[in-house]
């Protein structure tokens, strides 16, 4: 299966927890929307933290999502492997294996494989 279409399967299963816990997840939506609209830093520099938080406390669709948002935002593949090293860096050995499964899924997203 590839990174997109584990993508394509998180969106899904989001899409029924919206469906049973409504309130929560808008709320949660409103939340998500407020830290990225606000603030001093730009989208791209946030899509950064929460990538290096996604590998540090390893959560594979997080990091698909996130790296997403990052390629959406410009980041470069040298910006990445910033990241991803100050997540390693941070995050140790396991931090290291989820920053290589963030690596591909940049590659596949973007064609650099």
């Amino acid at each position: 299966m590839t990174w997109t279409d584990k993508a394509k399967d998180m969106r899904n299963d989001l899409r029924a927890l919206n469906r049973t816990i409504p309130d929560a997840t808008k709320g949660f939506g409103t939340l998500s929307k407020a830290v990225k609209d606000g603030g001093v830093l730009d989208v791209k520099t946030k899509e950064f933290v929460a990538l290096g938080i996604s590998i540090a406390v390893r959560c594979e669709p997080c990091i698909i999502f996130h790296v997403e948002a990052a390629i959406n935002a410009g980041t470069t593949r040298e910006e990445l492997g910033d990241v991803l090293a100050m997540a390693v860096q941070m995050g140790g050995g396991p931090s290291l294996m989820y920053a290589a499964k963030a690596l591909s899924v940049y590659d596949e997203m973007t064609g650099a494989e």
